[in-house]
């Protein structure tokens, strides 16, 4: 992996795994990026720099790093948090929407939660994930919120992997090529 933009001061300690999860991924791990205090507080403090101006009822974030980063944002900018969850994670009559997605190494199913005492018409949603890979994610998540009447303001992550996307629209701190 060859990091081409970086945002961020601190000392970078990502680590890869080749045929993970599956025979020719190559997985990138950012968990230490979030382990490491110092580097998780610019994350949440580069993100928040990001925002501020926005006008955002609610923060986006699919599981799993996703929620951790978004709801870390969320809280920083007093607004709500929405998390995304895999199918089965919530509770039936929870569910406001559930969307099937194809990702680099399979499919996946997702879950959007209702609101609470209010819908999702007109409410301005900013989506923030770990990482931008074919963008599939994102764009299932980005759908599904269009379907129940929001309105995505923009999207960010923490890296962006250059080559497996063309996205102009999306804000990230790293941006890299695999190797």
């Amino acid at each position: 992996m060859k990091i081409i933009r970086n945002e961020l001061k601190n000392e970078l300690h990502i680590r890869t795994q080749k045929d993970f999860p599956k025979e020719g991924i190559e997985f990138i791990d950012i968990m230490p990026l979030i382990i490491q205090k110092e580097t998780f507080k610019e994350i949440v403090d580069k993100f928040i720099e990001e925002l501020a101006k926005k006008k955002i009822d609610y923060i986006v974030g699919p599981e799993a790093r996703g929620l951790i980063v978004g709801a870390a944002v969320a809280s920083k900018l007093e607004i709500g948090f929405i998390p995304v969850r895999k199918a089965g994670k919530l509770p039936p009559m929870t569910v406001e929407k559930q969307f099937e997605y194809e990702k680099e190494y399979g499919k996946d199913k997702l879950e959007l939660p209702k609101l609470v005492n209010e819908s999702y018409t007109d409410k301005k949603i900013y989506i923030l994930d770990d990482i931008y890979a074919t963008g599939n994610t994102m764009k299932a998540i980005k759908t599904a919120i269009e379907e129940v009447g929001g309105i995505v303001v923009g999207q960010g992550v923490i890296m962006n992997i250059k080559e497996l996307n063309d996205a102009t629209d999306v804000f990230s701190l790293l941006d890299v090529h695999e190797e």
